[in-house]
């Protein structure tokens, strides 16, 4: 219907989460009509740039272009508290409360049966090597409150049951099925404060 590089670039936005045909064209007439040639290298440098330079932090797993990471890094964090999240995303919105003062862990997903995601393909292991040290006093297991997130957060807990830690989960103030990433900060404040002790 197009010429080749435009379907080439309406089929590049299509992958993207969240972008069906009609929005991936959308902003592929954008691109074309209303960036300059310079955004639009700028655009893509910083997607090339970003993706060489990302990683994740040793500590924390978070995406970082330092590791240890910012938050892991810094003198101002209560070491003793872990909060455990599925993604980057989550430790964004967290922080955007400007509440909570501890450290995270980010497991990268959820733990999926019906699509193949096992224990080892989340960052498990990496949150029970942290805890070998015996420096961590709390674990809030802050993962999202869907089928998934649940499960993920009842399995981590039973993990943590050898280890001397107390175990909280993030209360239901966040609606069931939403995720995290999308709260507003007093919803997620109000959750971070009703935390309980998972049994």
């Amino acid at each position: 219907m197009y010429a080749g590089v435009i379907d080439e670039l309406i089929e590049s936005f299509e992958r993207l989460p969240g972008i069906g045909h009609k929005s991936a064209e959308r902003i592929a007439f954008y691109v074309l009509e209303n960036m300059t040639e310079q955004d639009a290298e700028r655009m893509a440098s910083s997607i090339v740039t970003a993706k060489k330079s990302i990683r994740l932090c040793e500590c924390c797993q978070n995406l970082t272009d330092e590791s240890p990471c910012r938050i892991c890094s810094s003198s101002k964090r209560d070491r003793s508290v872990i909060c455990v999240v599925e993604g980057p995303e989550d430790v964004s919105a967290i922080e955007n409360t400007h509440e909570f003062s501890g450290l995270y862990h980010v497991l990268h997903g959820a733990l999926s049966p019906m699509d193949g995601i096992g224990p080892d393909d989340i960052k498990i292991n990496e949150l029970l090597l942290r805890l070998a040290d015996g420096k961590t006093e709390e674990v809030i297991l802050a993962t999202n409150p869907t089928v998934n997130g649940t499960a993920t957060a009842v399995y981590i807990s039973k993990l943590l049951a050898p280890f001397d830690v107390k175990v909280t989960r993030i209360a239901h103030g966040i609606p069931i099925g939403s995720d995290i990433e999308y709260a507003d900060k007093i919803t997620i404040v109000k959750a971070l404060e009703s935390r309980q002790v998972m049994n």
